[in-house]
């Protein structure tokens, strides 16, 4: 078994003067490196004091399971002859919060719209978003229930 391994740094940006001396006193950006990469700009979702010009974790969360997935639909599709011209996707994700303030994700529906550039193999297409999901190391990984409701278009 292969391993691989990844590494990222996170450094918050908040302390506005006194740290974390109140809840209403800290900001809740942060930026998320890696090296050679550019840096992602972070903070909290706005229910939680962020910014509502970032990403924030949830945000993230999502467009990962949304991006693995996508990138192993390119590969079976590449590897099955089919010609993908064009992928898009609006995935959206749901999560509940408890009294106490912990939560979690419910759901994520990933809504991918793929546009084919023949629809001989259009069935095998739709297929192929199964098997994605079945390989989609990052959806492997998590606990929620993730929901496919593809489109396949004529180019």
């Amino acid at each position: 078994m292969k391993q691989h391994y990844y590494s990222t740094q996170i450094r918050w940006l908040g302390n506005l003067g006194m740290g974390t001396r109140s809840y209403s006193a800290y900001s809740r950006n942060f930026i998320i490196t890696a090296e050679g990469k550019s840096e992602i700009r972070v903070s909290s979702d706005v229910a939680f004091r962020g910014d509502p010009s970032l990403f924030n974790p949830e945000d993230l969360f999502v467009s990962s399971i949304a991006s693995c997935h996508m990138l192993w639909y390119l590969h079976l599709c590449a590897i099955n002859k089919i010609v993908v011209m064009e992928y898009q996707d609006g995935p959206e994700g749901f999560m509940s919060e408890e009294e106490n303030g912990a939560g979690q994700f419910e759901k994520v529906i990933l809504n991918p719209i793929v546009h084919l550039k023949e629809m001989d193999k259009a069935e095998l297409a739709l297929e192929l978003h199964e098997r994605a999901h079945e390989y989609c190391f990052i959806a492997r990984s998590v606990n929620c229930v993730i929901e496919l409701k593809p489109q396949i278009i004529l180019h």
